[in-house]
């Protein structure tokens, strides 16, 4: 039977961390010769043997890497899932790896000696026995101190009792005994916590003194939770559900030792939940056959209990498949039902699953069912930024772990798709209350050996719960002061105990039960209101292809490592705004934060995040930034629009109508803040005119430098203005050519720094090791237009120059002129014959106003020569790269594996070359890494391997956001 492809999603969830993921990555696309063999796929990279045993999983790899999975085989997996495998044949070494697995696995099911078996357990029920007794004691022993004492001490106080229990075989109970140390004299209300924990235990320990008195079922809970294990051949030979199994969600947890992966599923028919458990050694994978998200036909196996939630898969008669929403969804008050209805069941229990139907989020980390129930969202989750992305504050179906500490959310459906709940986050000022009656806690504190506890009943909000062996009539509820959300209004209770209240065994049991109807009898608190949903969109979505790209850079799928993440992200952001449209809701919590950390993306992503990232922006400060990023808008009311709303619509009007927006802003201009002027101002590059001028010459007075600098910027771009006109009368009387044979330049710096150059924009400050006349004269030769200087060709005056006193302010002067008004003619001239004494900034920023090509030529001569500016030469090209410099940089590429000596340099060209040169010559580049892979070691064939998947990728990724085609006559 051939095997079933798995899902892109299955393959990633392998890699036991984001880091290993990103590895795996890297070299997915780089396997040869590839096939299956049953359940076995296999391959082969980097001359490394690799397979995967897909029905275990099960992993093989000849390289070094003390991991499994390594990152060759998740790789592998990647590959598989797509783009499949190849025909090849299966070599000898995966017949003979499976053969040996298909041989420990037969001696592994070889039947055990029964007659042993039965002498072990009784050896091994007299050990807990014993244990458990004397973890009694203990429990009596920490009351009648009281728990203060353990609050001082810390873990070290549970650790003997812990490694009593290991030694007597309860592993569950030492497991809960360690886990003590975590709370004594830790966080707020860490006595309430300690004393419902050792309560718990007591419970425990009481039903294991009373286990053949207990039904099969609680008594098969009571050996769970001490730790008897129920071996997977016996569960799998118990009783069936079949079911339409819908997987909701995946929590992973990590105690150091052991990673535990915890899928829930949910019948739709039944309406049954299962908890499916896998364990995994650090560094190992987890299963990965249970996808949330799908559904799949087939049968569970329930592990024994009162309230049997663990299962495994027994059975799968159908692939599985994604689904829309999950059946069986409800309110808030049918889930709580269900709880309580759990809770009375299994006392152990902490958590349970919710599916909630409908539900919207508060401003205040609350989750709002349409009749007005809420439930609290646990520490870590109070913001569900994920849930507001994806469902802009409108009802959704939600899967949760509800527990005392409030909703651990698994995942959401809106408009029929999956959404996975985001990480949980540090949330240090969580409140939590106190579960508790106090007079218990205070008691237990101090200990009952000197505050002893005396009670016949104890209050639990409007419950009143009678204690002790004449607790035999009916109790009233207690309701005054009692919040209406702390408990359920119920029938009169009466619980008879049946120990001494006076004893600590007596205040245990009292807690055990307090805190069993505590937590059983929660009702939903009302008056919460939803968030206000977010406006509704008005641009179209780009297209699914691109989302799911864009999802892969955010979260590291790029090829070519993280020092390409940014780049790639700002090209996928250009050809997305050029297209036209809006990203994915999901994606915006993490596109947003990847533009609160790299502010040169910001423009892009304000340009793709629509209206429902405005209002998520809105709601938090850290993304505040984007309400503040203007984009194309038409405005039909300027004087109530807010300054971002007239930024935006000046960016679309000085396009079209640039006096109008002119005219705009010089009706509010006295009113306007200086830093809205400044912005405003900036639009006016585009369609920059001499109309212009006298709203320009007046900013050259305001009192914010930020707009003077903006004026003289852009008076300067404006040959014929009067400011140029200064800056050209400045300069000519400064620098006059005399006519001669030779001619010669005559230098007269100007004397002193006057309000006017000031004003015209003359900076005071002088650069490093300049003195105040050089500087003064290279600030007047840098404002006048180049045009002025007519007399000679560029040439000619820096050939004057070079001979001059003042030579250096005369060619800085010069080319801070070039490089304000993008003479290219002038840079040229520059870079040309005087490079060598401009200052390395001013002279690589000549550079950037050379056009395309010339700097293309100028790069590809440099790495002919092997001269050490080529990389910068190549990283200051905006790309793509013209052919001729494409072909010379792929012929060093080539030139370098073989020859070089060490491969940064390769490998830096190659990552300089993944972002400039044309996607077209990904199948080039991709031939090149073949060719060189069995002459040359796996590390300097790495780079161009990369080099080639970049390309590949920023061609889908080109591909994906192609303009959409025009239908003629359109």
């Amino acid at each position: 039977m051939p095997i079933e492809r798995w899902s892109v999603a299955q393959a990633e969830s392998l890699a036991p961390d984001p880091a290993a993921l990103k590895r795996a990555r890297s070299v997915s696309g780089q396997f040869g010769a590839t096939g299956t063999l049953d359940q076995i796929v296999w391959g082969l990279v980097r001359g490394y043997q690799v397979a995967a045993d897909l029905a275990g999983p099960a992993f093989k790899c000849s390289c070094p890497s003390f991991r499994a999975p390594c990152k060759h085989a998740v790789g592998l997996v990647l590959h598989w899932a797509e783009a499949g495998a190849g025909d090849h044949p299966a070599p000898d070494w995966v017949t003979t790896w499976q053969t040996a697995r298909a041989a420990r696995a037969k001696a592994r099911t070889s039947p055990p000696d029964p007659v042993a078996a039965a002498k072990r357990a009784r050896e091994r029920a007299e050990r807990v026995a014993g244990g458990l007794a004397e973890l009694r004691r203990w429990l009596d022993d920490q009351i009648e101190q009281g728990l203060a004492g353990l609050g001082r001490r810390g873990h070290q106080a549970f650790e003997p009792m812990a490694a009593r229990l290991v030694d007597a075989q309860a592993p569950g109970a030492a497991s809960a005994v360690r886990r003590l140390g975590g709370i004594a004299g830790i966080g707020p209300q860490w006595a309430d916590r300690l004393l419902g924990e050792l309560a718990t235990l007591h419970l425990l320990v009481a039903g294991h003194a009373r286990l053949g008195a207990l039904d099969p079922a609680m008594a098969a809970t009571v050996r769970s939770r001490i730790g008897f294990p129920t071996p997977a051949e016996e569960v799998l030979a118990g009783p069936r559900a079949s079911d339409r199994w819908q997987v909701l969600g995946q929590v992973d947890s990590d105690d150091g030792a052991l990673t535990t992966r915890r899928t829930w599923l949910h019948g739709a028919a039944t309406s049954r939940f299962a908890l499916v458990l896998s364990f995994a050694a650090p560094g190992q994978s987890l299963a990965a056959d249970l996808v949330p998200g799908t559904e799949f036909r087939g049968d569970l196996c329930f592990y024994p209990g009162a309230a049997p939630l663990r299962a495994l898969v027994a059975d799968r008669t159908s692939a599985a498949e994604p689904f829309g929403s999950p059946d069986g969804a409800g309110s808030v008050r049918a889930a709580l039902s269900r709880w309580s209805r759990l809770l009375a069941d299994d006392p152990f229990r902490y958590d349970g699953p919710l599916l909630l139907a409908g539900v919207t989020p508060t401003g205040d980390g609350w989750l709002v069912d349409p009749s007005g129930d809420a439930l609290p969202l646990a520490a870590g989750h109070r913001e569900p930024w994920w849930l507001l992305a994806a469902a802009g504050g409108r009802p959704a179906s939600v899967a949760a772990e509800w527990s005392p500490g409030g909703l651990r959310p698994l995942a959401a459906w809106v408009g029929g798709a999956f959404v996975p709940a985001g990480p949980p986050v540090p949330d240090p000022g969580a409140p939590r209350q106190a579960e508790l009656p106090p007079e218990m806690l205070a008691a237990a504190l101090v200990g009952t050996a000197r505050r002893p506890w005396q009670a016949e009943s104890v209050r639990v909000g409007p419950v009143t719960v009678g204690i002790g062996p004449d607790a035999l009539s009916p109790v009233e509820p207690v309701t005054a002061g009692v919040a209406p959300d702390a408990l359920s209004p119920v029938e009169p209770v009466t619980v008879g105990i049946g120990h001494d209240a006076l004893s600590p065994v007596g205040l245990l049991d009292a807690a055990a039960v307090a805190l069993t109807t505590r937590r059983a009898g929660f009702l939903p608190v009302t008056g919460r209101s939803p968030v206000e949903p977010a406006p509704e969109e008005t641009e179209p979505p780009l297209p699914v292809a691109a989302g799911v790209r864009l999802s892969r850079i955010l979260r590291g799928g790029t090829p070519g490592g993280a020092h390409l993440e940014q780049e790639l992200l700002a090209q996928w952001l250009a050809a997305a705004v050029a297209r036209g449209g809006v990203v994915p809701p999901v994606l915006l919590p993490e596109l947003l934060d990847a533009a609160r950390r790299n502010t040169t993306v910001r423009s892009g992503v304000a340009r793709v995040a629509g209206r429902r990232g405005a209002w998520l922006a809105w709601q938090r400060p850290d993304w505040g930034w984007l309400l503040d990023e203007a984009t194309p808008v038409t405005v039909t009311d300027w004087t109530t629009a807010t300054g971002t709303e007239r930024l935006g619509h000046l960016i679309t009007l000085r396009r079209t109508d640039p006096a109008q927006a002119r005219r705009l802003v010089e009706s509010t201009w006295g009113a306007d803040s200086s830093e809205n002027r400044a912005r405003f101002l900036g639009t006016f590059a585009d369609g920059l005119a001499a109309d212009d001028e006298d709203l320009l010459e007046r900013a050259l007075d305001d009192r914010r430098k930020e707009v003077r600098q903006t004026a003289v910027e852009l008076l300067r771009r404006l040959p014929a203005s009067a400011l140029a006109a200064r800056m050209r009368d400045r300069a000519h009387a400064a620098v006059r050519l005399l006519p001669g044979d030779p001619a010669r330049l005559v230098v007269e710096p100007p004397d002193r720094l006057d309000d006017d150059l000031r004003r015209d924009g003359v900076g005071a400050t002088p650069a490093h090791g300049i003195g105040a006349s050089a500087w003064l004269l290279e600030e007047v030769v840098a404002g006048a237009p180049l045009a002025s200087w007519a007399d000679l060709e560029p040439v000619g005056y820096l050939a004057l120059a070079r001979g001059n006193d003042w030579a250096t302010p005369l060619l800085h002067g010069w080319a801070k002129a070039a490089i304000a008004q993008g003479d290219a003619r002038w840079a040229a001239a520059l870079l040309a014959t005087d490079a060598g004494v401009l200052r390395e900034a001013v002279r690589w920023d000549l550079h950037l106003v050379l056009p395309p090509d010339a700097l293309a030529r100028l790069a590809a001569e440099a790495l002919r020569a092997e001269d050490g500016t080529a990389h910068r030469l190549l990283a200051l090209h905006p790309g793509p790269w013209p052919e001729p410099l494409s072909v010379t940089v792929l012929e060093t590429i080539a030139t370098r594996a073989r020859t070089d000596r060490h491969t940064w340099q390769l490998g830096e060209l190659c990552r300089t070359a993944a972002l400039a040169m044309p996607p077209d010559y990904a199948d080039l580049t991709g031939r090149l890494a073949t060719q060189l892979e069995p002459e040359l070691d796996a590390g300097r064939v790495r780079p161009v391997a990369d080099l080639a998947r970049t390309l590949a990728f920023r061609a889908e990724m080109r591909a994906e956001l192609a303009p959409e085609s025009v239908t003629p006559g359109q």
